[in-house]
């Protein structure tokens, strides 16, 4: 089951739609500018599982919604959890 929790942590392993290789999640709300000068933010950053990150050309953006399964979840401690507080404050606001 996918969890519900918008931002899973740093260092999550996940399989995305339509994907053959998993992702490892290293970062959050990655910004994209498109051609048309408009920007997409999507939820989180990642790297190609195992392998990791190589070169700037291999980064994945995805969002939440993309995930179809979880095969490991990230650290969750004291520091992440506060993290994650705000991070949930900072995207209400803007």
């Amino acid at each position: 089951m996918i969890s519900e929790e918008k931002y899973l942590p740093i260092g999550t392993v996940v399989l995305l739609k339509g994907a053959e290789k998993r992702v490892m999640i290293t970062g959050f709300c990655a910004t994209e500018l498109k051609e048309s000068d408009e920007t997409k933010t999507w939820d989180y950053s990642g790297c190609i599982y195992p392998e990791g990150f190589l070169n700037s050309d291999q980064i994945c953006l995805f969002d939440h919604s993309q995930i179809v399964r979880i095969d490991h979840m990230g650290l969750i401690d004291d520091e992440e959890k506060k993290f994650k507080r705000e991070l949930d404050d900072l995207v209400k606001n803007n």
